[in-house]
């Protein structure tokens, strides 16, 4: 109880701070002492300082508090199909410095790539002196996740199978640490560090190197029996497509990952030397990134277009299908295919309202991801944040 009510309070403190210690009893119903109690604890853990007196109403002057976010850190950790970075983030989600390495250029997998994770968190963390005022290490990571065990269960690229990776973590370094599938950290991440507070069934779409989406109902997150709720990318959308890693014919995840969409813009602008694309690349097209796909668009270029709209018939049906089982008030849409190409947002938003059921959007929003290039390092944080500031979705 004592520890509750400490984290009660110092999310008070984060969410309305500067604030008094009696307002914080009065907001919450906690006893005067019961708040001085543990407003002392959390001064002396440094997560807390004084911040100068408030208005008065009639008496003494109240001290106010607020969050102290520079004293304690946490590592972020964000590993993707492609790449594994590491952050040092403080206790507002603010990402101090990063560090990634490549996964796909190597040819670890399994047990390997949990090597390369452990090698790569334990350099980060040689660089860093002050040790001693790290709160813990937060995971975000792709697959079927059980988030109270760390286990991840199934990851189909990586060749994780009932990888403990909680465990393997916490006995490498002596620090508490948190995992979480990288959809459902995102999601939370729009919810309480983005733009997205103020909605209670949002649905996170991200395609980039793989295709998922987070779901929030209801203020909840939903993560199914086991973990595998959101695995958009494995949703069947061609019966002749090809086979998918996962073993299934055909998922969305074949079509549409960022892969997928560049051999497509590589064949388009090979034919194709008017192309902007052959202009932006120098005729490099095995250098082409998403940011010249999006340039491509900008400009009408042909080939992209027609590359845009094959994706569209593929990725629009999926997050129609999703918004017509789910009901969102708002579809938020991420990842490196996506963020930032404002054509293909225009795209979807316009696919969307077409073929949706009419009366489920009448009032539903569709934005860009609020966090940008860094809501994999902020969804990793917001693991450990939420728990730490025990900080709910309402």
């Amino acid at each position: 109880m004592q520890e509750l009510n400490r984290s009660i309070i110092l999310n008070m403190i984060r969410e309305y701070g500067p604030i008094s210690r009696s307002d914080i009893a009065k907001r919450k119903q906690i006893s005067p002492t019961t708040v001085a109690s543990a407003v002392k604890e959390l001064i002396q853990a440094g997560l807390v300082c004084e911040d100068g007196a408030g208005a008065s109403n009639g008496g003494r002057k109240p001290i106010m508090l607020r969050i102290s976010p520079e004293n304690r850190f946490l590592i972020g950790v964000s590993v993707t199909n492609y790449t594994i970075t590491v952050a040092e983030i403080n206790l507002e989600a603010n990402i101090r410095k990063t560090h990634t390495v490549d996964v796909a250029a190597d040819p670890a997998h399994g047990e390997q790539i949990v090597q390369l994770l452990l090698d790569s968190i334990a350099a980060f963390i040689a660089q860093i002196p002050y040790m001693d005022r790290c709160i813990g290490i937060s995971i975000s990571v792709p697959g079927i996740v059980d988030n109270y065990r760390g286990i991840v269960y199934y990851n189909s690229k990586l060749n994780w199978h009932n990888v403990a990776l909680k465990d393997i973590i916490e006995n490498s370094f002596q620090l508490k640490t948190w995992i979480e599938n990288d959809m459902n950290a995102m999601v939370l991440a729009e919810k309480k560090f983005g733009q997205y507070s103020k909605f209670r069934n949002l649905l996170y779409v991200h395609a980039g190197g793989g295709i998922g989406a987070g779901i929030v109902v209801n203020d909840e997150i939903l993560r199914g029996a086991r973990g595998g709720a959101g695995e958009f990318g494995h949703t069947s959308v061609d019966r002749n497509g090809i086979r998918c890693e996962c073993g299934n014919v055909g998922c969305l995840e074949t079509c549409v990952n960022w892969d997928a969409v560049r051999a497509k813009l590589q064949a388009a602008a090979a034919s194709d030397r008017s192309s902007a694309l052959w202009s932006l690349t120098n005729g490099k097209l095995a250098d082409i990134r998403p940011s010249d796909f999006s340039a491509a668009l900008n400009v009408g270029d042909p080939a992209a277009m027609t590359v845009m709209n094959e994706t569209l018939e593929y990725l629009g049906a999926g997050i129609v299908n999703m918004v017509n089982l789910f009901n969102p008030d708002v579809v938020i849409l991420g990842g490196k295919l996506l963020y930032g190409n404002d054509v293909m947002i225009d795209s979807i938003k316009s696919y969307v309202r077409e073929r949706a059921l009419q009366f489920s959007i009448q009032s539903m929003e569709v934005h860009p991801s609020s966090l940008g290039d860094n809501a994999e390092l902020i969804g990793a944080a917001s693991i450990l944040l939420q728990d730490v500031f025990r900080f709910s979705l309402t």
